[in-house]
């Protein structure tokens, strides 16, 4: 088995800045500057030698936490039960995430189609909501605090690689989000990301950095845009 995020890590990879010329003229449109590259051979080479070798990678030194029988088990339970559970059967959830190991507190909210890859290494605080197809992505610790809301979709990424090494060393770092916190709808979260508490990650955004409490953030790569404000409750 192994558990490498190939598909899912943070890439570097450059963009080219293709801009209309306010003349109109058709052919400075980023279609016709493409086709331009292409025809005078600058396009973005394919075939040259990859700087990664796959056959040597190694992840023998990673732990998951738990022996292989028990990670099959978790993984035949997750694939089986949660999702044939009936979606007001939140203490079904918790209670079967809890008996292998996670720290789940009390009111917790959690959809049948949500995915924990390593329930052990999770920690979610009371009264805290998860939606419907989020991924825990779990090869290192992931905490919740209280009151959090993680929207549907969304993907808690603790793995990636090491890019500048030829045999791409896997890389895991925890994801912490702090009290009264909501992840929106398709957000991604990157490994070693601190989210503050109180914090608003707007839908679909990239966060690659830790954001700081009580700011709404947005964007790809999302950034803070403004404090949150509260309403007085009468």
């Amino acid at each position: 088995m192994t558990d490498s995020p190939f598909s899912k890590s943070l890439t570097d990879s450059p963009t080219q800045d293709f801009t209309i010329d306010p003349r109109g003229d058709e052919s400075r449109d980023p279609v016709g500057q493409a086709s331009e590259l292409e025809q005078k051979g600058d396009r973005p080479s394919l075939d040259d030698q990859p700087w990664v070798d796959l056959r040597r990678y190694d992840q023998s030194d990673f732990d998951r936490g738990q022996p292989g029988w028990m990670v099959i088990l978790w993984w035949l339970v997750q694939a089986i039960v949660f999702p044939l559970s009936l979606h007001n059967m939140n203490s079904v959830r918790t209670g079967l995430l809890r008996l292998f190991g996670a720290t789940v507190g009390k009111g917790v909210v959690i959809r049948p189609t949500a995915r924990f890859t390593y329930p052990w290494k999770v920690a979610i605080g009371d009264y805290s909501w998860i939606g419907d197809d989020v991924v825990f992505y779990s090869l290192a610790p992931i905490s919740l605090g209280c009151h959090c809301i993680v929207s549907q979709e969304c993907y808690l990424c603790t793995g990636s690689h090491d890019i500048h090494d030829p045999q791409f060393k896997l890389q895991v770092a925890p994801i912490a989000i702090g009290n009264g916190a909501w992840v929106a709808t398709d957000c991604f979260v990157a490994s070693g990301v601190h989210i503050g508490a109180n914090a608003v990650i707007g839908a679909r955004s990239c966060v690659i950095s830790d954001m700081p409490a009580g700011q709404v953030c947005h964007g790809s790569p999302c950034r803070p845009r403004r404090a949150r404000q509260m309403r007085e409750i009468s």
